[in-house]
């Protein structure tokens, strides 16, 4: 079942007139581990509750399994794993963030299993401070900034470097493997 993506998402997605600048202030937030992360919408094709995964065997640990994705093979990553931590506990809020991603002239579609979705906001540039060199509990290249909400930090991702042109090969190979 497909949940209802909020309106700014569908707002803010490629190909609409969005622009450059609103890619910088719009983000997703979700939950992962008790802390709260956000990632940019215009990486965000759609959110989808959390359903049956495949397993495929001898994958690296951050991959959970694969879906079907409306007749697409779909590789989906546990977010957590991916940080080093525990494998996300699957719970009734939990849910798969579908994301586009750019590597070389092509576009990799990957599901991503977070805790919970919270909500679309909008950050100001001057409201997000560089990566912390310490204190994160994950890689600081995986770390964009940490964008100031009211009086907390939001972790926002760096996409690119999460998912890294090796992961996505392995990914894309996982595809390719399951349409066959």
């Amino acid at each position: 079942m497909v949940k209802k993506e909020p309106d700014a998402v569908v707002a803010g997605r490629r190909g609409d007139g969005a622009t450059e600048s609103d890619e910088l202030r719009q983000y997703l937030t979700f939950m992962l581990g008790g802390e709260t992360f956000a990632i940019g919408i215009l990486h965000i094709k759609e959110i989808i509750e959390y359903g049956q995964l495949t397993t495929v065997p001898m994958m690296p640990e951050f991959i959970r399994g694969v879906i079907n994705l409306r007749g697409a093979v779909v590789p989906v990553i546990d977010l957590a794993r991916r940080f080093g931590g525990k494998r996300s506990e699957v719970t009734r809020r939990s849910c798969i963030v579908i994301l586009e991603l750019e590597s070389e002239d092509e576009t990799q579609v990957i599901g991503a299993v977070v805790d919970a979705v919270n909500e679309v906001i909008e950050i100001d540039p001057d409201c997000i401070e560089p990566a912390p060199a310490f204190g994160a509990r994950i890689r600081t290249d995986f770390i964009a900034g940490m964008g100031k909400i009211h009086d907390r930090f939001v972790i926002l991702l760096n996409v690119d470097n999460v998912l890294a042109a090796e992961d996505l090969s392995v990914i894309g190979q996982l595809a390719l493997e399951a349409d066959a």
